[in-house]
């Protein structure tokens, strides 16, 4: 099969579980390293001509991720696009082997049983009520029906913003700052947080930076995700 991919956890999943297959892959598709693939533009903005010229026999893609209407150019293009939705971690698993092996007709992978147990493993500790910012300049925070919200309540941080009406809402950060946290969790990406940038919003709160292809990748990396995630939620002070 000839496979393009148009979400970077999903070029990961591809590509390590069977190499050669994947012959396109957007600007951020990071990993696995040395990846050698067409690159077709953004996820926001892929190159539909450019992915109509390699004629995969399979386009991978995700509801978030892609904008419908470059999905609905490439279904009118004639490609067999398949569609995922993952909103939490057991429908990152039922969509990982949707794509690998329904999409791809591949075998089950080993990684992929490697992360459901590694996460069946885990067993949280004492609740901590934080706020996971994703983007600042505005200020945007993880909000409800997230993937990643869903990995931090398995390891025993509850998302103050879990309830809000939106999945992405902009908050203030006076509001941020008095919503009663005891811990700001801070992805490096879709924004990169680091220690210079990002805690000093947050005076007196513990900052708890994470790694984001950890929190919000659905791929290879889940099966060490409890382990990295967990150790860089240990933090104190």
């Amino acid at each position: 099969m000839r496979v393009v991919s148009l979400v970077p956890s999903l070029t990961e999943a591809v590509a390590v579980t069977a190499p050669g297959l994947l012959v396109g892959a957007t600007d951020w598709c990071s990993h696995p390293a040395g990846l050698d693939a067409v690159r077709i533009g953004g996820t926001k903005n892929p190159d539909v001509a450019a992915i109509e010229a390699l004629a995969p026999d399979l386009v991978v893609a995700n509801e978030e991720e892609n904008r419908a209407a470059d999905l609905a150019a490439l279904g009118a293009a004639g490609l067999d696009v398949l569609v995922t939705e993952v909103r939490s971690l057991p429908q990152a698993f039922a969509e990982l082997e949707r794509v690998l092996v329904d999409g791809c007709g591949l075998a089950r992978p080993g990684w992929l049983d490697a992360a459901e147990t590694a996460w069946a493993g885990v067993r949280a500790g004492a609740e901590r009520r934080a706020v996971v910012p994703v983007w600042r300049r505005p200020w945007m925070v993880l909000g409800r029906d997230t993937f990643a919200g869903d990995l931090l309540a398995r390891l025993g941080v509850r998302n103050l913003y879990a309830g809000h009406a939106e999945r992405y809402p902009r908050v203030g950060i006076d509001e941020l700052n008095a919503a009663g946290a005891e811990l700001v969790v801070l992805p490096d990406e879709p924004y990169r947080f680091t220690r210079e940038d990002g805690p000093e919003a947050f005076p007196g709160l513990p900052a708890a930076l994470v790694s984001g292809r950890h929190l919000t990748w659905y791929g290879p990396s889940l099966a060490e995700a409890p382990a990295v995630l967990g150790a860089a939620l240990r933090i104190s002070g």
